[in-house]
C-alpha cells in the first residue's frame, strides 16, 4: 500500500499536514509552517484525530504471514524520519498521552532504521529527561567518530571554539584548547596582539572570567542573541557529506562590518578570474536573468569573506531593482554547495538591508518573494544581518514591522524565533517592535523561566509609554491567554501594576484575564 492510499484514512486537514511530511529534506519545516496556520483556526482538535489515526492497527503482510501493525509503521522510512523531526519541534504543544502512544507505535517499526532509532531516543529524552539521561544516543563507534570530528573542528575553529562545541557536552568528550592558549595561538597566527583589538575579538566570556560580577538583564539578553552566531547553519545530512562541509569562523556579538571582513580574508583585492565575472553578472542583472546563466554565480563559492564584500560593492547589489530580485535569488538558490554563513550574510545585507530601512509603504511582492526565498534557505544569516540590525536601528515603522513579521512567520524555526525575541527585548520599544514581539508571542514560543521573567520586567518598564497603545494591550492579552503556565506570583503582581496604567477599552478584559490566572 503506497502513501497516497494511506493518506485517505485521514481528514482533509490531517492529509495536508502529513503530505507536507512527504515533500523531501525540508519536510519538517514545511509541516511546521502548515501546523502553525491550521492551529490558528482549530487549536486542538485536528492534531488529536491525526495522531490517533496514526496509532490505529492495520493488517499487513509480513512475508507470507498476516500481521497487525500501527498505521504509522506502514509509511515510508523518509516520512517517519520527517515525522519525528517535526514532533521534536512541536512536542510541547501536543497532548502528552497521544504523543507517547505514537512513539510507542514507532518503536515497533520493523525497518530498524538508525535515524529513526536516534530520533526516537531524542524525543524520549525531551519528554522524560530524568529517566532517559543515562541512555546513550550514540553507539561507541559513533562517539569515536564524533570525537575525532569535534577535535578537528575545534583545532581550526579559532576564537570561540569552546562556545561553538559546548552543545556536544554529554554526547562525547572533546578535548578543546583552553581559552587563553586558544586566544594566544589564534592572535599570533593572525599577526595581532593578545587583546585582539585589531580583529574585534572582544566577546562575552563563559569560562568564569567575568570577575564575579553578575550579568545585567541587558547582558543576559545579549548572551542569548550571541548564541545565534555560534550555531551551525543546518544542512540536511542526507544531501551534504560531512567531509565536504566547510568550517568557518564567524564573528560573535555583532554585525559583520567591511573592515572586519578585510581582516578575515587573505586578500584585499579581487583575483582576476573573479573580476572577469563582474561584467557578466552586471549584464545579466540589467537584462533578463535566465536559468542557464546562473553558473556564473558559482564564483561566490570561490570567494573568501573579504572578496564577497568587494564583489557585492562592485556589482552594486544594494541598487538592484526589486523586479530583478526574484530571478536572481532563484539562481542563487540553485548553487551547489550552499553558500557559507558569511557569504549568505553579506549577500542578504547588501541586497535587502538598505531597501528595508527605506520602506515607507508595504514592501512590493517582488521584494517579499525574493526575501522569503533566500531567508528560508539561510535563516541564521537572516537573523544576524537583517532582522537584528533593523530592530537595533530604532526606526522600525509599520512597513518594516510588517515585513519582519512575515519573515519570522514564514522563515524562522522556533529556536531562531526565541533568539529574535530575546533581541527584541533588548532594543528600544516602538509600535513596530511591539508588532514583532506580538507575532513572536502568538507563535507560542517555548520560553524559559528566565526569559519570561526578563520579558515581564521589560513589560512593566515600558507600560507608562504605551498607556493608550492597542498593540501593547493586545500583546499583553496574548501573554495572559497563551502563557498562563509561566506566570508566578511575582509576574502577576508586575502585570497587575502595568494594567493599572492602561487606558484602552481592553483594560477590563485584561484585568479579568489576569484574575483568572492561578500563579504557578
Amino acid at each position: 500500500m503506497d502513501a497516497d492510499d494511506l493518506l485517505q484514512r485521514f481528514d482533509g486537514r490531517s492529509r495536508l499536514l502529513l503530505r507536507s511530511l512527504l515533500s523531501g529534506v525540508k519536510a519538517a519545516r514545511r509541516a511546521l509552517w502548515v501546523f502553525r496556520r491550521q492551529r490558528r483556526c482549530e487549536p486542538d482538535l485536528f492534531i488529536h484525530a491525526c495522531m490517533d489515526t496514526l496509532c490505529q492497527y492495520e493488517p499487513c503482510l509480513d512475508g507470507e504471514a498476516l500481521t497487525m501493525r500501527p498505521l504509522v509503521c506502514l509509511f515510508p522510512v523518509a516520512f517517519k524520519r520527517n515525522l519525528l523531526s517535526f514532533l521534536h519541534l512541536v512536542h510541547l504543544m501536543l497532548p502528552r498521552p497521544s504523543l507517547v502512544c505514537l512513539l510507542d507505535c514507532l518503536s515497533q517499526d520493523p525497518s530498524r532504521d538508525p535515524w529513526i532509532r536516534a530520533l526516537l531516543g531524542q524525543l524520549r529524552r525531551d519528554l522524560q529527561p530524568q529517566t532517559c539521561s543515562k541512555d546513550p544516543l550514540l553507539t561507541p563507534q559513533g562517539r569515536e567518530r564524533l570525537g575525532e570530528l569535534c577535535g578537528r573542528l575545534a583545532s581550526c575553529g579559532g576564537l570561540g571554539a569552546r562556545e561553538r562545541f559546548s552543545w556536544f557536552s554529554g554526547l562525547v568528550p572533546v578535548d578543546l584548547p583552553g581559552p587563553e592558549s586558544e586566544r594566544k595561538r589564534t592572535s599570533e597566527s593572525a599577526g595581532f596582539d593578545v587583546d585582539g583589538v585589531a580583529i574585534r575579538s572582544k566577546r562575552r566570556r563563559t569560562d568564569g572570567a567575568g570577575g564575579g560580577k553578575a550579568p545585567s538583564e541587558t547582558d543576559q539578553l545579549q548572551l542569548g542573541w550571541s548564541q545565534l552566531t555560534g550555531d551551525i547553519e543546518t544542512v540536511p545530512m542526507e544531501t551534504v557529506p560531512t567531509e565536504t562541509v566547510p568550517v568557518e569562523t564567524v564573528p560573535v556579538g555583532g554585525a559583520v562590518e567591511p573592515q572586519q571582513l578585510s581582516a578575515m580574508g587573505p586578500s584585499s583585492v579581487l583575483p582576476e578570474h573573479i573580476k572577469a565575472s563582474v561584467p557578466r553578472i552586471k549584464e545579466l542583472l540589467e537584462t533578463e536573468w535566465d536559468q542557464g546563466s546562473s553558473s556564473v554565480l558559482q564564483v561566490l563559492n570561490e570567494c573568501d569573506p573579504s572578496q564577497v564584500e568587494l564583489l557585492c560593492e562592485a556589482l552594486c547589489l544594494s541598487e538592484v531593482p526589486e523586479q530583478t530580485l526574484p530571478q536572481f535569488i532563484t539562481s542563487l538558490l540553485g548553487l551547489s554547495p550552499d553558500l557559507s554563513f558569511s557569504t549568505a550574510a553579506t549577500l542578504i545585507r547588501s541586497l535587502f538591508l538598505g531597501k528595508v530601512h527605506s520602506l515607507s509603504e508595504p514592501a512590493s511582492r517582488c521584494l517579499v518573494t525574493a526575501m522569503t526565498s533566500l531567508c528560508n534557505r539561510y535563516p541564521r544569516s537572516t537573523c544576524f544581518t537583517l532582522i537584528g540590525p533593523v530592530l537595533e536601528a530604532g526606526q522600525t515603522g509599520s512597513a518594516q514591522a510588517e515585513l519582519l513579521c512575515r519573515l519570522i512567520e514564514d522563515c524562522l524555526e522556533p529556536h531562531y524565533q526565541i533568539l529574535v525575541f530575546e533581541r527584541a527585548l533588548a532594543v528600544a520599544w516602538s509600535e513596530g517592535v511591539l508588532s514583532v514581539i506580538h507575532t513572536l508571542l502568538d507563535s507560542q514560543l517555548e520560553l524559559s523561566a528566565d526569559t519570561f521573567s526578563l520579558f515581564t520586567t521589560r513589560l512593566s518598564q515600558q507600560a507608562p509609554q504605551f498607556t493608550t497603545s492597542m498593540k501593547f494591550a493586545k500583546m499583553v492579552l496574548t501573554v495572559l491567554t497563551k502563557y498562563q503556565s509561566h506566570v508566578n506570583a511575582t509576574h502577576k503582581h508586575s502585570l497587575a501594576c502595568s494594567l493599572d496604567l492602561n487606558q484602552t477599552f481592553l483594560k477590563k478584559s485584561l484585568q479579568a484575564a489576569l484574575k483568572r490566572i492561578s500563579p504557578a
